[in-house]
């Protein structure tokens, strides 16, 4: 159940909620199975979608006598949302509490199709912001902090979570998604000590504040960086160069609107992202097989929400690639922790036969200093094979050969992704720089030449 503290009396104890964080593997499980009787039965009894679905594949709740009966139940996906959502509007026949029960809705940004909305009852909305709070917790903000959370509130799951960091007890500013000049303005007056945006955001606001002769380390008060949206922050080279950038800690965070915002994180120990394993039942799964991958190997994100009364979503397929360890990590929590998203099934390129993703290139542009840490990746056909070339920016004043550096890049990816893309070292400042999400990737196959 969710608690309404403010903050934790002692604000050096480790733990949000030191039982459960830390509690057995097998505890976790059991807790799980209790969960998820209720959560279907709640969705046969009230979904007419999920009855009917569950009917005619032969499935119910009384057959769920384990957790791993969950796999004789089918999957959905977002296209399975969405055609709900239109069938019967407003919010969709997966709902499975009365309109008057629901007290807040976000939409999805509908980067991958028609924007879907994600309903709320106050109970499901105070057990998330709970769950921020201890995600905030785990990554080191205390009440004696200031923290502006920079993300877009218009319908974006991702902004009430500033209520976690005031469960916390952090003086918190509202910001918003406004423009750099004005949050800048807002980090030299009030001097906020934390901040939640994007990797790629927070890589031009580092940027853009030197452009200005502000100097983040030095002039500015940020010394955690919260980020979400994008696989950046779970890539070393790209966190610890915006780290360097900023003089902070930075840590990475995963949420989705048809669950709720953050619903995993980064401790102060990074070692991956902490999961709500009370909330949230987690499968990765081989795309083609549909059985579990083993820990460390990369497979589709499947999720089971486990509390959520107003719409629950029971096996949802994501279409993010992730991997994920059940190891307990160094800080003493026994959550299982992602190790961060690799992707996104439709970002996924085939480039000599090879599965590629932008965040793997990524690594390869941000570890190396001669470069500013931007990329494109562009996507031709020719002879009916695709093509990449990776575009990537030189640092100001570097003066070695291009021909080398070019060489050096291709090598790198080489090694160890074993394709040999194309590459072009641009002048600095040339790639277009991202205020929000960065979009990576130009697909240019089925274009005429020169289009």
């Amino acid at each position: 159940m969710s608690n309404h503290r403010l903050w934790k009396p002692n604000g050096y104890a480790p733990y949000w909620e030191e039982d459960l964080e830390t509690m057995p593997r097998e505890r976790i499980r059991d807790l799980q199975l209790d969960l998820l009787k209720e959560t279907v039965s709640l969705a046969f009894g009230k979904s007419p979608f999920y009855r009917k679905r569950f009917e005619e594949a032969g499935v119910s709740p009384a057959g769920l006598r384990t957790l791993e009966d969950l796999k004789r139940f089918p999957f959905i996906d977002k296209k399975a949302l969405r055609e709900r959502q239109e069938a019967a509007p407003p919010y969709g026949d997966m709902v499975c509490v009365p309109s008057e029960d629901l007290v807040y809705i976000s939409a999805s940004s509908g980067s991958t199709g028609v924007p879907t909305a994600s309903p709320f009852t106050w109970r499901d909305f105070e057990e998330w912001q709970d769950y921020e709070a201890r995600l905030f917790w785990s990554s080191g903000l205390r009440p004696t902090d200031i923290y502006c959370h920079s993300l877009q509130f218009t319908m974006f799951v991702g902004g009430p979570d500033v209520i976690g960091a005031m469960k916390v007890g952090a003086l918190c500013v509202w910001a918003g998604a406004i423009p750099s000049e004005r949050l800048l303005d807002i980090l030299r007056k009030w001097k906020p000590t934390a901040i939640w945006t994007t990797p790629s955001y927070a890589w031009y606001l580092g940027e853009t504040a030197q452009s200005q002769g502000v100097d983040p380390r030095r002039d500015l008060s940020v010394r955690k960086i919260f980020v979400a949206g994008e696989p950046g922050g779970s890539i070393p080279e790209t966190r610890q160069r915006i780290e360097e950038l900023w003089g902070a800690n930075l840590y990475d965070y995963y949420g989705l609107s048809d669950i709720f915002g953050a619903c995993a994180g980064m401790c102060e120990a990074k070692e991956g992202l902490h999961w709500a394993e009370d909330h949230i039942l987690v499968e990765v799964l081989d795309q083609q097989t549909g059985k579990e991958v083993p820990d460390g190997e990369r497979g589709e994100l499947v999720l089971t929400s486990l509390k959520k009364r107003a719409r629950p979503l029971i096996r949802f397929r994501t279409g993010d690639i992730v991997s994920l360890t059940t190891e307990r990590c160094g800080c003493g929590r026994t959550h299982l922790r992602l190790h961060g998203i690799h992707g996104r099934v439709d970002d996924m390129l085939i480039i000599s036969g090879l599965n590629v993703f932008p965040s793997d290139i990524e690594t390869f542009v941000r570890q190396n200093q001669d470069l500013t840490g931007e990329y494109r990746l562009v996507v031709t056909e020719e002879k009916h094979l695709a093509h990449l070339t990776v575009e990537v920016e030189h640092v100001e004043g570097y003066s070695g050969a291009i021909d080398g550096l070019t060489g050096k890049v291709v090598h790198d990816i080489y090694k160890v992704l074993g394709i040999k893309p194309r590459v072009k070292v641009l002048p600095p400042n040339t790639l277009e720089r991202a205020t929000h999400k960065a979009k990576r990737v130009l697909d240019l196959r089925g274009q005429k030449a020169g289009v």
